[in-house]
């Protein structure tokens, strides 16, 4: 395991061998991994499973002690494969509030933003078929 990323390791059984895809895998590969599922009304509009995150998109928290909650997504990272939600927030020992990062595959998409052109496009495409 010299290489530091391959895509055969993609379908490899070993964990050390998945975490280390998703850790160094290159940003065109990293942006794959920023899709949550949709509800089940944009899953019936859109006719997919799934859809690519984007700042502004309404979301559903699905896991974990904060399960139920919606907000809207306030901040992605792309090399970190994470993201920020508008007022969910933890307190840190300093006192300080702090947003709490969250991984997508935890997250559902309630509605999309109206503002991105590509994505309209995508949204189009999507409808047509």
């Amino acid at each position: 395991m010299e290489k530091k990323w391959s895509i055969s390791w993609k379908s490899s059984k070993q964990k050390r061998k998945q975490r280390k895809y998703r850790y160094n895998a290159p940003l065109h590969i990293k942006q794959k991994f920023i899709h949550a599922l949709l509800s089940k009304q944009l899953r019936k509009e859109l006719g997919t499973r799934s859809f690519g995150l984007r700042k502004g998109d309404e979301v559903k928290i699905m896991r974990g002690n904060l399960k139920g909650k919606t907000a809207k997504i306030a901040r992605i990272s792309v090399k970190k494969s994470k993201v920020w939600l508008e007022g969910v927030k933890r307190k840190k020992s300093t006192g300080e509030e702090v947003l709490i990062p969250f991984q997508p595959s935890n997250l559902m998409i309630i509605s999309l933003t109206k503002e991105d052109k590509k994505r309209q496009k995508i949204k189009e495409r999507k409808i047509k078929k």
